[in-house]
């Protein structure tokens, strides 16, 4: 099982630290051919619309959207999560449409407003995990199949449809490996 991550731009360093610590065999990824060699990709936060434009300059989008429809399993979290989405509300940046989901970019506010907080996943078990939200997106619609797995005031956070996962927080800024580990178990599947 190889776990890729998008090293294009954004926090990717602390994913591969906190997949090695599980065990796994995770590389750095930043080519199409790259992608195409994986069983699993995180498609970590940093700035959405500028790892758009990177994936579609050197035709990554195009490989993890075949590799997905190969059954690869995909991890996004905030960016990644606003480039998995198939709807950005006021915004027509490059994306690659894998959850039929509305996004709203910055939802809880500017880098001013970022904030953690315990949030409940019953799939990870009865105690809370940490979430921190940095310039975060939240979920305004999911559809056709789509689960919330956590939401605050509503507001859906964490999502999966099948080998998709999605949060609009970073897990790998905490010590809690928990939301890692259950990506692996996805990719395993």
């Amino acid at each position: 099982m190889k776990i890729g991550v998008l090293a294009l731009q954004g926090d990717y360093q602390k994913h591969l630290e906190m997949l090695k610590s599980l065990g796994a065999d995770a590389v750095l990824v930043r080519t199409a051919d790259e992608v195409r060699e994986l069983d699993g990709l995180i498609i970590p936060g940093g700035e959405s619309t500028t790892i758009g434009k990177l994936m579609r300059r050197f035709g990554i989008d195009e490989a993890i959207i075949e590799k997905v429809g190969q059954g690869m399993a995909v991890y996004g979290t905030c960016a990644g999560m606003i480039l998995m989405a198939k709807d950005i509300e006021d915004s027509d940046q490059h994306r690659l449409g894998l959850l039929d989901i509305t996004i709203r970019r910055n939802a809880f506010g500017r880098q001013i407003d970022s904030f953690e907080t315990d949030i409940q996943v019953d799939e990870l078990g009865p105690d809370p995990i940490r979430a921190v939200f940095i310039r975060a997106p939240f979920i305004t619609e999911v559809r056709n199949g789509v689960r919330s797995l956590a939401s605050i005031d509503g507001r859906a956070i964490l999502i999966q449809r099948g080998k998709l996962l999605a949060s609009a927080f970073h897990p790998e800024l905490t010590d809690d490996t928990r939301l890692h580990k259950y990506f692996l178990d996805i990719v395993k599947s």
